[in-house]
């Protein structure tokens, strides 16, 4: 039996079919590494893209979400500063009603008073006029009575001053009122009273004898003309109302 002897040239031919199966399997198995880390690194960064996308939508929805929060907030500051603008306007409106209406029942109260139809009470001064002591036989009797001139300049001076009501000897008077002289007397609305006169003003006590006093004023007149003039300060005086008046 013959054995079959591989010549060198063949010898060296396997050889380089093994060598080339062995860098081809070498390749391939490399070629396959790269590809399967290819395609973990591309998964793992879509996934991370996918994340990021995910969060950036959620921070945009908040960020409009908080955009139109504040911006409602705004609305409702706004709508309370106008409502709170509307309550001090009405306060505003109802204190200057209130106010008005004060103003309205003093002006009331103050007609009342100047008509007599409503009592005065409160401080005020007293007047009293007197005749003064003369000589019939020498002396003219008129230089010294109390004439209406003298009731009214007195009764004027109050009422400049304040006064809220006046009365003669408890005859009320009003702003309607007449006094009239005939002889030793006087004649109030008809009435007629003898001297001495005494004149009631409620108002404020200090005023009022104040302007009675006042230099060259009607006190100083009424002296010069004879008239005996007494004042005095009342804290409490009350003068009835017309229709009180028997």
């Amino acid at each position: 039996m013959k054995r079959k002897v591989k010549t060198k040239a063949k010898v060296n031919d396997d050889y380089q079919k093994r060598g080339r199966h062995i860098l081809f399997s070498v390749v391939f198995l490399v070629l396959g590494f790269i590809l399967a880390f290819s395609y973990r690194t591309l998964g793992s960064n879509q996934e991370a893209d996918a994340l990021e996308s995910s969060v950036i939508l959620k921070e945009e929805a908040y960020r409009e979400e908080l955009i139109s929060q504040q911006e409602r907030n705004k609305e409702l500051t706004d709508e309370i500063a106008a409502k709170q603008e509307e309550i001090r306007e009405f306060e505003r409106s109802f204190s200057t009603r209130e106010e008005d209406h004060a103003i309205l029942v003093d002006k009331a109260r103050d007609l009342r008073l100047l008509l007599g139809v409503i009592p005065a009470v409160g401080q005020g001064v007293i007047v009293t006029l007197k005749d003064a002591d003369y000589d019939p036989i020498e002396q003219n009797p008129n230089d010294y009575i109390v004439h209406e001139s003298h009731v009214l300049r007195v009764v004027n001076e109050l009422r400049i001053s304040g006064a809220q009501g006046i009365a003669i000897n408890g005859q009320r008077i009003t702003a309607n009122s007449y006094i009239k002289c005939t002889g030793p007397v006087i004649t109030i609305d008809g009435r007629t009273f003898p001297a001495p006169f005494v004149i009631e003003a409620v108002g404020d006590m200090d005023v009022l004898t104040s302007s009675l006093y006042l230099k060259g004023g009607v006190i100083d007149g009424l002296i010069r003309d004879n008239i005996v003039v007494t004042t005095e300060q009342s804290k409490e005086i009350r003068l009835s109302a017309l229709r009180d008046e028997s």
